[in-house]
């Protein structure tokens, strides 16, 4: 694949979403130019649009059920964890954002500010929030007296809003969804399991349900998160040897809980400040979706996602038979709990039909013309392989069944495989340098854990650090840039 630049800006654009030729010919090609492809695809296959406000996007019903689908699954995680859904407010005092210092320096050149409404000019600026962790723990002060009212575990599905000057698609973007929890706790060590029991299930919504394999690991201090403690993150390599910080949790320590004054009475009687602790997944994740599995025809989606898992195409439309035997399929599929339609569009020849599948990424493709009526077998388009397989008509759903499941793995494993290629072990920053200028990738090598340095080696060479593996053991080496004593090795990358 050809190196390129990130894919490109979400600038104030036309959409050229209308377009009746889908497939081959709509978009260029992701193993030319990834950055072209990545734009080009989420446009054709009608996943988002530009917004006529500058660095935002509209997401189409076809990419919302995408993120529908990651957010019923991790909804589920999430309950697991003791979170209860809510809703707080869009806009924040500029007060209650400056109560912890680290925490506005670090979110102020992004924040949108409000400073008029209804008229008149505000008493008080408000900001629209990039966060929710000053709202939230203004409230939290007023609730929180007791022990007995610990742990609180409130989640909340919302937009936030942070104003980057460079946007892409999902990458980043102005406003984006995500979900944010923010957990209350008697002790430290019932903050830490809650943070690595959040990293646990974004690493598994990731690699079980987007098939995109991931490291779990630590941020050094300059990545962690503003007013954090200690950051953890799942990180995901793409295509193009760039990494993408795919979700975090932050141990927040208490520092917060000073700053807003969440004091709690122990069982003692005496009064201690909460620990607390913030982790969150956003659409960001759906942009290593879509640059990790597609190809050169358009999308490609794991079955466990996948909005449509199977879809149906008569050949013919204007044929009443071909039409009905795909929905009598369709409803034994539908009965399996299997996702799928019949593409029977009027007016649209047989091969747009088939091109805008491959387009869409929809997994399987079936494909039904007159000698499919009487026959004992079925033939099977197998989206991410480009190959095709027979199944039995008698046991259609069950082989469809069957085919989704290792579709899924087979994904995932070619994934780790890609990721296991792009995966360095390096020792001199010579190589360093080399590697990150004629291949890019992730790069293991230890670092002396100095600012100084780390700032040096991303000077050079653009690339940073994205986490120590939670489970890394210690073992004396030297710093890959300055030669000084050193005792884990961290993963460096160019990053998104």
């Amino acid at each position: 694949m050809t190196k390129t630049d990130s894919p490109q800006p979400l600038a104030n654009k036309t959409s050229t979403t209308n377009s009746q030729q889908p497939g081959k010919k709509q978009i260029r090609k992701k193993s030319e130019n990834m950055s072209e492809w990545y734009t080009d695809v989420i446009l054709k296959a009608k996943i988002a649009d530009y917004s006529p406000v500058r660095g935002s996007m509209v997401l189409r019903p076809y990419g919302f059920a995408i993120w529908e689908r990651i957010r019923e699954e991790l909804d589920k995680k999430l309950a697991q964890l003791g979170c209860q859904n809510s809703y707080f407010p869009l806009f924040i005092p500029m007060s209650l954002l400056e109560k912890e210092k680290s925490h506005v320096e670090g979110f102020s050149p992004e924040l949108a500010v409000v400073t008029h409404g209804g008229g008149q000019e505000l008493e008080e600026p408000l900001v629209v929030r990039p966060t929710s962790e000053t709202i939230m723990y203004e409230m939290y002060s007023r609730w929180i007296h007791s022990y007995r009212d610990l742990p609180l575990c409130l989640n909340q599905w919302n937009n936030v809003v942070r104003w980057e000057k460079r946007t892409q698609f999902f990458l980043r973007s102005m406003e984006f969804l995500w979900q944010e929890a923010h957990t209350v706790h008697e002790s430290h060590q019932e903050a830490q399991q809650m943070v690595l029991s959040a990293l646990d299930a974004y690493a598994e919504i990731a690699q079980d349900l987007l098939a995109i394999p991931v490291l779990k690991g630590v941020k050094s201090e300059s990545e962690k998160f503003a007013g954090a403690f200690q950051t953890v993150t799942i990180e995901a390599l793409m295509p193009d040897g760039k990494a993408l910080q795919s979700g975090t949790s932050h141990d927040l320590g208490q520092n917060f809980s000073r700053a807003f004054n969440i004091v709690f009475q122990d069982q003692q009687g005496e009064n201690q400040f909460a620990w607390q602790t913030s982790f969150g997944l956003s659409t960001r994740i759906m942009g290593g979706l879509i640059m990790t599995h597609g190809d050169d025809q358009g999308l490609v989606f794991p079955p466990q996602v996948a909005p449509i898992q199977v879809s149906l195409l008569p050949v013919r439309t204007d044929d009443y038979r071909l039409v009905e035997y795909c929905k009598l399929l369709k409803s034994r599929l539908e009965k399996k709990g299997v996702r799928c339609e019949v593409d029977d569009r009027e007016k649209l020849s047989f091969g747009y039909r088939l091109n805008d599948a491959e387009l869409r990424g929809i997994p399987l493709r079936v494909e039904i013309g007159p000698k499919e009526l009487n026959a004992a077998e079925i033939q099977i388009a197998v989206r991410h392989l480009h190959e095709k397989r027979k199944l039995a008509v008698a046991t259609f759903e069950e082989g469809v069944e069957k085919l989704l499941a290792w579709i899924q793995q087979d994904m995932f494993t070619k994934a780790k495989e890609r990721v296991k290629s792009m995966t360095y072990e390096v020792d001199n920053f010579e190589d360093f340098k080399r590697i990150m200028k004629e291949n890019r990738g992730l790069i293991k090598a230890y670092w002396d854990e100095t600012p100084e340095t780390e700032a040096k080696i991303k000077e050079i060479t653009k690339a940073t650090t994205r986490c120590v593996l939670l489970d890394e053991p210690e073992s004396e080496g030297l710093c890959v840039y300055s030669g000084q004593p050193a005792k884990r090795r961290w993963y460096f990358a160019q990053a998104y």
